[in-house]
């Protein structure tokens, strides 16, 4: 099964999308690990230098690479595995993300991950979110969400939850922030879930976190047949 979730949420639709996977059992896709994990196997057989990537080189290395991702229970978090081998500490280690845009900029590599985003949700069952990569598998999703709420609801449901967590942050800060993610996925593609007919639409201006993912994990669960 592959579940797809994009639109609003004030804490992230990864953050949505995690907590979806850890109480139903599904492997979260995290695509930006993804593009890491790849940067990382470059930076390991000295494909980078100077800022310029051997690409001839990583077509080949590509074929050897396969990412995958566990829930660590004990941890409470998504772990990134390159070929069986937990890999996270060596992606910070490496300082990976300083040149993971270059890698990422490649479009063999992004169809390479494609393939294995629709690889994993033929194996597995998945739950993925965003556009970039993911967008392309969403037509195959068996359950899509859509999440939305104005821009002010969830500053407001933001500033909240960060109060009760004892951060000391300005209620114009949160807002501001939350102005700015719109501002740049106004200039991205509009997500595909928009005009899917078969989407589920979550308003979640006047739910709690935990409530919006509850009714996901329902509507998952009903769709599904009672998975989990």
């Amino acid at each position: 099964m592959i579940v797809a979730v994009d639109g609003y949420s004030s804490t992230g639709k990864s953050t949505v999308a995690k907590l979806i996977a850890a109480k139903l059992g599904l492997t979260y896709i995290d695509t930006g690990a993804m593009y890491r994990a790849v940067t990382l196997a470059a930076m390991r057989e000295g494909l980078i230098a100077d800022g310029v990537i051997d690409r001839e080189k990583l077509r080949e290395v590509l074929k050897g690479i396969k990412i995958g991702f566990k829930y660590n229970r004990i941890l409470d978090r998504y772990e990134t595995y390159l070929n069986g081998e937990y890999v996270e500490e060596q992606i910070r280690g490496m300082e990976v993300s300083d040149r993971v845009s270059g890698i990422a900029a490649l479009d063999f590599v992004r169809e390479f991950l494609v393939d294995r985003q629709r690889e994993m949700g033929r194996e597995e069952d998945v739950i993925m979110d965003g556009r970039d990569i993911g967008t392309v598998v969403f037509p195959q999703a068996d359950v899509k969400f859509f999440m939305t709420a104005s821009p002010e609801v969830r500053a407001q449901r933001r500033y909240r939850e960060l109060q009760n967590k004892g951060v000391e942050v300005s209620y114009e800060e949160v807002e501001a922030n939350v102005r700015k993610r719109d501002y740049i996925d106004s200039h991205r593609e509009v997500s595909p879930l928009v005009q899917a007919e078969d989407a589920i639409v979550i308003d979640n201006g006047d739910m709690t976190i935990a409530e919006e993912v509850e009714q996901m994990v329902r509507e998952i669960r009903r769709m599904s047949g009672g998975i989990a």
